[in-house]
């Protein structure tokens, strides 16, 4: 997902057109395929209470994504889950696959729309997975005839943090995932970033969040810093001016995350981001709360 939030700011951006697959080997655009069936299917019931919740901690998605959220086999938290919306008696689909096709309609996730197969099946009930190295990074719980949902439809979905899906998707994605000292995806839930809008004349511009957070949760060490070589930004909305020729202060720490030939330095005070590059350090100043592209 490219959540993109500066200073509360959510940009979505949605996907329609995707060319690989992560569930065959081979590349596919079918919403449904075969497959390879994971390691460990789940087992579990699919029928699910799934309250909803206000809080959107991983706890809080995972209780009000039902059998969704318990069919995921991640590396780290879940990402986002939740139950569906309503629609009307035209809107519901006649098979399971239709189901799966209205809850990308519906909902409008940022996620890929290809590569689904068959997890589990009850009476009324269908499991879609998306799988990776054959373990279930997206699950979408589809149901016939259920208060407010007439035919076939999404009941529950859940997902995965975006590292944990397939690069040949996210590198299609305006949200960037880091990489650590050895070379494994850094969640974006711990560290984002992004380029500027480009409605608001910021393509020259870079962010990067740091502790984002799950979901639409945000992290209460949640910081977001900006690069702004070209002066795009609007006046006021940096705490501090870009430098992007500094010395690396005295007790800077590396996080060991790189993003090509970016690594990312820090400091106590986290007023700044250090970024080195082959060309030397620069830092990126913190955005003010509230502060974004409208």
């Amino acid at each position: 997902m490219n959540r993109g939030r500066v200073g509360g700011t959510v940009a979505v951006i949605l996907v329609t057109a995707l060319t690989a697959s992560a569930c065959g080997g081979g590349a596919s655009e079918d919403l449904v395929t075969e497959g390879s069936p994971p390691a460990a299917p789940y087992s579990g019931p699919l029928d699910v209470p799934h309250p909803n919740v206000e809080a959107d901690t991983p706890q809080a998605m995972k209780t009000k994504s039902g059998a969704a959220g318990r069919a995921l086999e991640c590396a780290g938290d879940i990402y986002s889950g939740s139950g569906s919306e309503t629609w009307s008696k035209g809107d519901g689909g006649a098979t399971p696959e239709e189901g799966l096709k209205l809850h990308f309609e519906i909902e409008q996730p940022d996620l890929p729309q290809y590569g689904y197969r068959v997890e589990r099946e009850e009476a009324e009930r269908v499991l879609y997975s998306f799988d990776v190295d054959r373990r279930t990074k997206i699950a979408v719980v589809v149901a016939k005839g259920q208060k407010g949902r007439p035919g076939w439809g999404p009941e529950t979905a859940a997902s995965c943090d975006p590292a944990e899906l397939p690069s040949s998707y996210t590198d299609k994605q305006p949200y960037r995932v880091w990489t650590d000292k050895d070379g494994h995806r850094v969640p974006v839930s711990e560290l984002n970033s992004w380029a500027g809008e480009a409605h608001c004349d910021w393509q020259e511009a870079n962010f990067l969040e740091w502790k984002a957070g799950s979901g639409g949760e945000v992290s209460a060490h949640r910081k977001v810093y900006a690069r702004d070589p070209k002066g795009v930004l609007p006046s006021g909305m940096l705490t501090s001016a870009y430098d992007g020729d500094v010395t690396m202060p005295v007790g800077a720490r590396s996080t060991g995350y790189h993003l090509d030939d970016w690594e990312l330095w820090l400091t106590d005070d986290m007023s700044r981001a250090y970024v080195r590059t082959p060309d030397g350090v620069e830092a990126w100043p913190a955005v003010k709360p509230d502060m974004g592209c409208r």
